[in-house]
């Protein structure tokens, strides 16, 4: 037993921050067994999440002694590039713990569930960023989404709240379905489950049909999840139906850990170099900056918007992928950490005005936000400066990370997809600016939501400001984050 245990220590260790939320899941479970109690559910699930974090933290800064790279049965990796996506996803679903818990506490049935469903999820999450292997691929994507469903329903006296649960219930199974067959496509090619057999693979059936065709439907599968043109139509319904926290959970938690995988699969499988799988991400990509700052424009739904502006978002990323294939980790690490927590001040700011759950719904409409100045002026500030990040305006984390796409689609000679950057920023900043003169205007005589007062005071008020700080402090001195992302390399 000692030696069993002695073999299997190096092993485990690296994963501890994934087995400490497994075992806080377990625990929350039979803490609900025990007594239904939404205080102690929380918690438990903020306390495991933050030991989670800082298990994550020690690996990184060298507190004790980890392997750089573990492999474990040839399906999961932990390497510096899935370490820097967990930190964030940690820290995401610690904001979405502590936005959740105000919001659901009026809520008039059973709030408990939630935070397994979210604890779930986020074991989904962490796995996804190590995958290294197509079965692994889909096992953890598939731990992500399913709980994800009944999250997005959690609401169910709103019939928006059900519809966003179905919706993508029924839509990502299809993806799903997809993702699952362009699998067995490239297995029946190649051989291989695992990306690097694949890339060596892809030499001896470089022009198979059957290759081409799973690697497409791969590609449209991964395109559905993370919201890209043409796959981008449930976004905008989804978002604005799911509840606040959820949504703030769908943008960033899932945005990462989606994109992370997809951007370790294409660089290590190598399937970027298939001539036909590069046109394909170029028209996803153009077709996502389009379409999704020029929908964004008639939204008067602050939830639509920003999940129009999802969008295009992911389709700066995809950019990115097109445009420099291997080196495009660094870049992507970055524009995602900031995308994600730049999501977290918004949707945390629509939380906060929403304050507790309410059958009526959220303030989600951008009237609702008419004059928020002259009642909440730090409120409108933290919103302000998301807004200008998400515009990519110099002295916030948006500006650095749009300029260093910018350059990487430069330095891969992509001229088309630098100007659509450039076209899609200048549209973006539009409707982002519209969204800011809205908090300024002469206040309306009726408020139909507001925050508490004592919002500051509160860990989802602290979160959002602390969020802003940090969005801010990259945007000045953005050299020490630049240099973790670079150093986040794929082994």
């Amino acid at each position: 037993m000692n030696n069993l245990l002695a073999n299997a220590w190096p092993v485990l260790l690296p994963f501890a921050p994934v087995i400490i939320v497994a075992i806080t899941l377990l625990v929350v479970m039979i803490a609900i067994a025990i007594k239904r109690s939404h205080f102690l559910t929380g918690t438990l699930s903020v306390v495991g999440l933050n030991l989670g974090l800082i298990a994550l933290i020690g690996q990184i800064m060298g507190w004790f002694a980890v392997p750089e790279q573990v492999i474990v049965s040839g399906m999961f990796i932990i390497d510096p590039f899935a370490q820097f996506n967990m930190v964030f996803i940690f820290l995401a679903s610690l904001a979405c713990c502590t936005l959740a818990y105000p919001y659901f506490k009026t809520f008039k049935d059973h709030k408990e569930e939630l935070y397994l469903l979210l604890l779930l999820s986020t074991v989904g999450a962490l796995l996804m960023v190590s995958a290294h292997n197509l079965a692994s691929f889909f096992m953890s994507l598939e731990l992500l989404s399913v709980p994800l469903y009944g999250m997005l329903a959690y609401a169910f006296m709103r019939d928006r709240s059900l519809e966003s649960g179905l919706k993508y219930l029924v839509l990502s199974a299809t993806a799903s379905a997809t993702l699952l067959m362009g699998m067995a496509f490239i297995y029946a090619s190649t051989g291989t489950l695992e990306f690097k057999g694949i890339a060596h693979a892809l030499g001896n059936v470089f022009e198979s049909p059957l290759m081409i065709l799973g690697a497409a439907m791969m590609t449209f599968g991964i395109a559905f999840k993370l919201s890209a043109a043409p796959f981008h139509i449930w976004t905008p319904d989804v978002y604005q139906g799911a509840p606040a926290p959820v949504a703030t959970y769908l943008a960033s938690v899932t945005k990462v850990a989606m994109m992370a995988l997809a951007i370790r699969f294409m660089l290590d499988a190598a399937v970027l170099a298939l001539p036909a799988v590069n046109t394909l991400l170029v028209v996803i990509a153009t077709l996502s900056i389009l379409f999704g700052n020029l929908l964004a424009l008639r939204q008067t739904n602050l939830k639509r918007l920003l999940g129009y502006s999802s969008i295009a978002h992911m389709g700066y990323v995809l950019v990115v992928a097109v445009s420099i294939g291997p080196g495009a980790y660094s870049i992507t690490n970055m524009y995602m950490a900031m995308y994600a927590l730049t999501s977290l001040g918004l949707f945390g700011v629509i939380t906060l005005m929403s304050s507790t759950y309410r059958d009526a719904g959220e303030a989600a409409e951008l009237y609702h936000y008419q004059g928020l100045f002259w009642r909440r002026p730090v409120l409108t500030g933290v919103m302000t400066v998301m807004l200008l990040s998400m515009a990519g305006i110099p002295l916030t984390a948006g500006f650095i990370t749009k300029f260093f796409a910018i350059v990487a689609a430069v330095d891969g000679r992509e001229w088309f997809l630098a100007a659509m950057i450039v076209v899609g920023s200048a549209i973006g900043l539009f409707y982002y600016l519209r969204v800011m003169l809205t908090l300024f205007k002469r206040p309306t005589k009726t408020i139909e939501f507001d925050a508490l007062s004592d919002w500051g005071i509160q860990a989802g008020g602290f979160m959002v400001i602390l969020v802003t700080l940090i969005v801010l402090y990259v945007g000045v001195l953005p050299n020490e984050f630049i240099s973790w992302a670079t150093q986040s390399v794929i082994w």
